[in-house]
């Protein structure tokens, strides 16, 4: 294991240069004329020293991979050791020692998603919460070592992370668009090194899934989130919401509708009065009711079996079908109310 070198700061370049004037290295080091720099008195210099500031920028991966070098492997007897403390007596000492010896695991897969666009970073922390969450559900038992199964939960986590913040809104809701989201791309790549024309059909039975599926994620992944706010161009203060149609129904055909929603309750009435009792009770309190009898509800009330209910309940609907039809002569426009 190789060690990081040390950082050169402006104390060892004077320290490494006895016979150059401090005047001179201190010009160098802030890029002014010597006869600019002030002159600094004996006692001085060490105060403007003591910063022992590095000359090359901070970088925190390279400082968090030096961190992380400093914990070694652990053997197998060693490893199931504190699995077995952790796991019996929920040592957090254990916990954090097998942790510490398997931060490895995270750098090298967020290593493989360096290009997603993500901070590596964020990506390693991630992977990190996905190592505490293995160490919950490991079982020596199964005779596999212990960052083999913890790399199935980082990869997981790490996935999950690109996965929530690659869009605004989220692009994988259901178990097929998350499978869509972390495979497409690359059957799609082996596809084509196998001379496939990779259409949605085609890969749409390799990763089965449906076809709709496939084409709805390619356009998600190919398109970019847009503020509705910003500008439509450079000379053009317009906003994507101004110009966009408006989702609410015209105000002619919301007037048409309520109109129409009037008149089917008034034939509703009609059409109720000329049903017998049992019917008109169906009606009102099985097919009409906002919390309706069940079918075995109706079936004790009359001294019938539930399939015969069914059977009422069928009849009513197919009659006032075709009366309102007969009645009312847009009741296919009519849309249903939630």
């Amino acid at each position: 294991m190789t060690s990081m070198p040390r950082r050169i700061t402006m104390k060892d370049t004077l320290r490494k240069t006895p016979d150059t004037e401090e005047s001179e290295v201190l010009a160098e080091e802030m890029d002014l004329p010597v006869d600019e720099v002030p002159a600094a008195k004996d006692d001085d210099v060490p105060s403007v020293l003591a910063e022992d500031k590095p000359l090359a920028p901070y970088d925190p991966l390279r400082r968090y991979l030096a961190e992380v070098r400093k914990y070694p492997f652990l053997s197998k007897e060693e490893e199931l050791h504190l699995v077995h403390e952790f796991q019996t007596t929920g040592s957090r000492e254990a916990a954090i020692k097998l942790i510490l010896s398997n931060l490895r695991v995270g750098v090298a897969i967020a290593r493989e998603y360096r290009h997603s666009g993500a901070d590596i970073l964020d990506l390693i922390q991630e992977g990190n919460v996905g190592l505490m969450q293995a160490i919950r559900k490991f079982d020596p038992s199964k005779g596999v070592r212990f960052y083999s199964y913890a790399a199935w939960w980082v990869r997981a986590y790490i996935l999950r992370y690109l996965l929530n913040n690659y869009r605004l809104v989220k692009i994988g809701t259901t178990q097929d668009q998350r499978k869509l989201f972390y495979n497409l791309n690359k059957e799609k790549r082996n596809l084509e090194r196998q001379g496939f024309v990779t259409d949605p059909k085609l890969l749409a039975d390799r990763l089965h899934v449906r076809e709709r599926e496939v084409i709805e994620m390619e356009q998600r992944l190919g398109s970019w989130d847009v503020s509705l706010d910003a500008p439509l161009g450079p000379d053009n203060q317009d906003t994507l919401m101004e110009v966009l149609p408006s989702q609410s129904m015209p105000a002619d055909e919301q007037l048409a509708e309520q109109q129409l929603r009037e008149l089917f309750r008034r034939k509703l009435a009609v059409f109720a009065a000329t049903l017998d009792d049992r019917y008109a009770d169906i009606l009102r309190n099985r097919i009409l009711s906002e919390n309706p009898m069940t079918l075995d509800d109706i079936g004790r009330k009359y001294n019938i079996s539930r399939e015969r209910a069914r059977q009422l309940e069928e009849k009513i609907i197919k009659r006032l079908r075709e009366y309102m039809k007969k009645e009312v002569k847009d009741f296919d426009l009519l849309k249903p109310t939630r």
